[in-house]
């Protein structure tokens, strides 16, 4: 039996608060730290570790957080999830997102059909789409091939997508499995859609329509200004337009697209990017066997999340480490530092990930919290924010654990030597360097030049970031948020602090306001 239970009535969580504090800049010094850097690491994929030697715990705390996720129940929570119970309490919705990669337990049967069965055809259906685009069967109405594939969406419909995009452009023009170039558009700010529209020839581009419920007004409204452009270059929209929506949506069955490709309400937007969400303009940028490799690199690590061994579950463990830093030691913030220029917008990927899901002050009941939940999560790709916000991380007034990511080689596989060292090797050799100096710190009669030391951080390892791997650290992230939300007893799954905005911005559209809400809109000239 599932027990949903409020953190701080757990034994274990007491137990924790009472565990003797590790001293980093101690442990992380001297031969001591070059032991536990072997030591405390954890394979992720055969291609990915996650090496967690500079975060302030030891085999105690580890043993009281072992202990903590079994009283928590998290494997048995994962299993509840992935077998296809009502896990979304808010919505009274399974949540589904791993199944677009795999069938981890029972057949997970709703709306009368087998949903990985649904999920699979979906892939099918994109990848056969995707393969007469690039073969030249599917074409604009001069018979000319598309070059271009543009989304439209907003949210977990541009962040995720748009992340795994860059993340794998110059892999897939490397490997030469580049197909198409994509651009997003997701903003309503007009400027946003006109900068895109600027920059493509529409009469050979491709746009993607995501909205799961057909009536998103960020948009529905870019979708007009993307429909004016093709009307007034003289092209018929319903030539150069799919979408991904729902089943039962308007969109659905709409003679304004070439295609319709389906999602479902069991998987959020943030969680979307291995459905038909990322799956259609990934396919159509890569090709579907890319889209493919991403999927089965998923797949691994939320087999490996399966494990009920704290110290051989890499996502479990992140999370628990993180909830101890969250609500023993009391951290407010995570930075996600990638040590990769592809992986630029993945902390924008991340901040709403873990922050709309985790971000929520009453539990799976509706009842207030009385201890912290979800951190501020935000990022840049190292070396970037080295010359920019790691002042306040190396010797701010608060500690703000972090989490590095690295690859051993780049994605081109060429490179100059410089001063005896490649431009990887400097990369590399800085996010080592970092780690230990934020750990271990320098002392300095010159207050201004001493660093304390004793800031925590971990590193995902890999040897490249290719498809598979992107997969998995996608799958990483998306795991370790699901295993906190499961201790701090939120619903990580649905997100109703968006809602209240849109209500108000329809009242001021429709120029229904009095009160502050008013002398904001005249302000604005709206």
């Amino acid at each position: 039996m599932i027990n949903w239970n409020n953190l701080d009535t757990l034994t274990s969580f007491k137990e924790l608060s009472e565990v003797e504090r590790v001293n980093l800049a101690e442990v992380m010094s001297g031969e001591n730290g070059a032991e536990r850097v072997k030591d405390y690491s954890v394979s992720m994929t055969e291609d990915l570790t996650y090496n967690y030697a500079a975060k302030a715990v030891d085999d105690k705390v580890l043993a009281a957080l072992a202990k903590l996720a079994k009283e928590a129940q998290l494997t048995e929570k994962y299993a509840a999830l992935y077998n296809g119970e009502v896990i979304n309490t808010g919505e009274k919705r399974l949540v589904l997102h791993q199944l677009t990669r795999g069938q981890l337990g029972d057949k997970v049967e709703a709306d009368g059909v087998d949903k990985r069965e649904f999920y699979v055809k979906q892939q099918q259906r994109i990848a056969d789409f995707a393969n007469k685009v690039h073969a030249g069967e599917i074409t604009n109405a001069a018979g000319e091939k598309f070059t271009t594939v543009v989304q439209i969406g907003i949210g977990g419909s541009d962040l995720g997508p748009r992340a795994m995009y860059l993340a794998l452009e110059n892999w897939a023009k490397k490997n030469g499995t580049f197909k198409m170039e994509a651009k997003f558009i997701s903003n309503v700010d007009p400027d946003d859609a006109a900068a895109v529209l600027n920059s493509i020839d529409v009469a050979h581009s491709i746009f993607v329509l995501v909205s799961k419920s057909g009536t998103t007004l960020e948009t529905l409204t870019n979708e007009s200004f993307v429909k004016d452009a093709l009307k007034n270059a003289g092209l018929d929209a319903s030539k150069h337009m799919i979408a991904v929506t729902s089943e039962t949506s308007p969109l659905a069955k709409s003679d304004d697209y070439l295609a319709a490709f389906f999602m479902d309400d069991y998987i959020g937007g943030r969680y979307s990017s291995t459905s038909a969400v990322g799956g259609a303009v990934l396919s159509l940028a890569f090709g579907p066997e890319v889209f493919a490799q991403f999927l089965a690199g998923a797949a691994k690590v939320d087999e490996v999340s399966k494990n009920e061994d704290l110290l051989k579950n890499p996502a479990m463990l992140d999370a628990m480490i993180g909830v101890y830093e969250r609500n023993v030691l009391g951290y407010p913030a995570t930075a996600v530092l990638p040590y990769s220029q592809a992986l630029s917008r993945f902390p924008a990927h991340l901040q709403q990930l873990d922050m709309e899901s985790n971000g929520k002050s009453v539990n799976r009941f509706g009842e207030p919290v009385d201890y912290p939940t979800g951190p501020v999560i935000f990022g840049e790709p190292g070396t970037n924010g080295q010359h920019s916000f790691y002042q306040l991380l190396h010797q701010g007034t608060n500690i703000i654990p972090l989490q590095f990511i690295g690859f051993k080689n780049s994605q081109i596989g060429t490179d100059v030597v410089i001063q005896d060292s490649t431009s990887q090797q400097k990369l590399c050799a800085n996010v080592a360097a970092q780690i230990v100096a934020f750990a271990c710190g320098k002392s300095d009669e010159n207050r201004n030049k001493n660093f304390e030391g004793g800031r925590p951080s971990s590193i995902i390892i890999g040897k490249e970031l290719t498809p598979e791997t992107l997969g998995a650290l996608l799958a990483h992230f998306e795991n370790k948020v699901m295993f906190q939300g499961f201790v701090w007893n939120v619903n990580s799954f649905d997100q109703e602090g968006v809602q209240l905005g849109k209500v108000l911005a329809k009242r001021v559209l429709a120029h229904e306001t009095d009160g502050a809400l008013k002398v904001y809109s005249d302000l604005l000239d709206i």
